[in-house]
C-alpha cells in the first residue's frame, strides 16, 4: 500500500506539470457574411417622388382684436364661401366703447356748432364796426379748434366701431377649413390663429428631394405629375425650391405649380416624374449604408477575396446619398465583392463563408 505522503507528492507534481504545459489556442471562428458585387448604375437620371396636393394659398386666420371666443361655426373639412362667419368673440366691451365714442362725437359736434354760431355773430358785428378784427380772429381760432376736436372724435368712433366689427372672423374668399386651432371659451389675442384655411384656386404638388438633386432643379422647370388613385396626368412647373434642408430628413421641399388642377382634392398623393436632371451621373457606384463602417475617423468597407476566402479593409470616399444607398466617389471598382451584412464582427484577414450560398446538386458532383 502506497503511503499517503507519496500519493500527495504525485498529485502535486501532476498539477505542476499540467500548469507548465503550453495551452492550445482555439482556432478563430469562420464568420458567415452576405456579399454583394459592386456595379455601376445610374444616379437619379429619371427621378420619381411622392408628392401631396396642397392649396396655393393656405393661411391661418385669426381675429384682429382679442377676446373670448363665444361661438365657432367653422369645422375642419367644411367648405365655406366668401363673407361667411367662421367664429365670434365677445363683442360687449367693444360695443360699449363704440357707444362712448359716439357720445364724444355728439359733444364735440355741439361745441363746434356753438363756435360756428359765435363766429357768425362776431363777423356781423365786425361788419358794423362794433368789434375789432382781432376779436373775430379769436373766434375763428376757437371754431377751428372745435372742428379739430370733432374730427378727432369722429375718427376715434370709427376705429372703435371697426373693432366691434372685427369681433367676427369672416372668410374673405371661398375655400376649405383644413384645421382648427382654438375652441369656444378660449381667450385669444389679436392675430392668434383660430382656423387654418385653404383658398380655392391653383394647386401645388409639394415633394421633397435629397441634397444631391436640389441643386439640379431650376425654377420654371417643367415636370409631369400622376394622380395616384386615378392615373390622371397633370403638367406643372417648379415655382419654389426650399432654401434650407429639413433638420431631420435632410431633404429640401419643392413646390410644383400644377396646371388646370383646381378640381383636385387637397391632400391626395401624386407621383412626380422628373426628367433627366442636369449633372446626373450614369456610372455611379452605389453601396447600401449597412455595408459601411468607421475606421480611424474614415469610412471603410470589407472587400472579399474569393481565392483565399478572406476579407480586407478598404477606405472609401462617400460623395452623397441616394435613398438608402450612398454614392462612392473613390475606393471601389465595379466587379469587386464587398460584405453587405455583418461588417462589425470581422477583422482584417479573417476567413469567411458566404451566407446562404447555393449548394451544388449531388447529381453534378463527379
Amino acid at each position: 500500500m502506497r503511503p499517503p505522503q507519496i500519493t500527495l507528492f504525485v498529485a502535486a507534481m501532476s498539477l505542476a506539470l499540467a500548469a507548465c504545459s503550453p495551452k492550445q489556442e482555439s482556432p478563430e471562428p469562420v464568420r458567415a457574411v452576405k456579399l454583394m458585387t459592386v456595379g455601376a448604375s445610374d444616379l437619379n437620371v429619371q427621378g420619381e417622388y411622392a408628392a401631396e396636393v396642397r392649396a396655393r394659398i393656405e393661411s391661418r386666420l385669426g381675429f384682429r382684436v382679442g377676446g373670448k371666443i363665444v361661438v365657432r361655426q367653422a369645422e375642419a373639412g367644411q367648405r365655406v364661401q366668401a363673407g361667411q362667419v367662421l367664429a365670434e368673440v365677445d363683442v360687449q366691451d367693444y360695443a360699449l366703447a363704440a357707444q362712448a365714442a359716439q357720445a364724444q362725437v355728439i359733444a364735440a359736434r355741439a361745441q363746434r356748432d356753438l363756435a360756428a354760431s359765435d363766429f357768425k355773430r362776431y363777423e356781423s358785428l365786425l361788419a358794423q364796426n362794433f368789434i375789432s378784427a382781432a376779436e373775430l380772429e379769436r373766434r375763428s381760432a376757437a371754431l377751428k379748434g372745435a372742428q379739430g376736436a370733432l374730427d378727432q372724435a369722429l375718427a376715434q368712433a370709427q376705429t372703435l366701431s371697426n373693432q366691434a366689427g372685427y369681433a367676427k372672423l369672416v372668410a374673405s374668399t371661398s375655400g376649405v377649413i383644413t384645421g382648427i386651432e382654438a375652441e369656444p371659451g378660449q381667450v385669444v389675442s389679436a392675430g392668434q390663429p383660430v382656423v387654418r384655411f385653404a383658398q380655392d384656386g391653383p394647386r401645388d404638388a409639394v415633394f421633397a428631394v435629397p441634397e444631391h438633386v436640389v441643386g439640379r432643379l431650376k425654377l420654371g422647370q417643367k415636370m409631369a405629375a400622376t394622380v395616384g388613385n386615378s392615373g390622371q396626368t397633370v403638367q406643372g412647373q417648379v415655382r419654389e425650391i426650399g432654401a434650407s434642408a429639413d433638420p431631420v430628413t435632410r431633404t429640401f421641399s419643392v413646390k410644383l405649380a400644377l396646371e388646370k388642377a383646381e378640381a383636385l382634392p387637397l391632400g391626395i398623393t401624386m407621383s412626380i416624374h422628373a426628367p433627366q436632371l442636369a449633372g446626373s451621373q450614369t456610372d455611379a457606384i452605389k453601396v447600401p449604408t449597412n455595408a459601411l463602417r468607421q475606421e480611424g475617423g474614415q469610412t471603410a468597407v470589407w472587400v472579399f477575396d474569393p481565392q483565399t476566402s478572406t476579407v480586407s479593409s478598404q477606405i472609401v470616399q462617400v460623395a452623397t446619398a441616394d435613398g438608402n444607398d450612398v454614392v462612392i466617389a473613390a475606393g471601389l471598382k465595379a466587379g469587386q465583392q464587398i460584405v453587405s451584412a455583418g461588417v462589425h464582427v470581422l477583422s482584417p484577414g479573417q476567413k469567411v463563408t458566404v451566407y446562404n450560398a447555393s449548394p451544388v446538386p449531388t447529381s453534378q458532383v463527379k
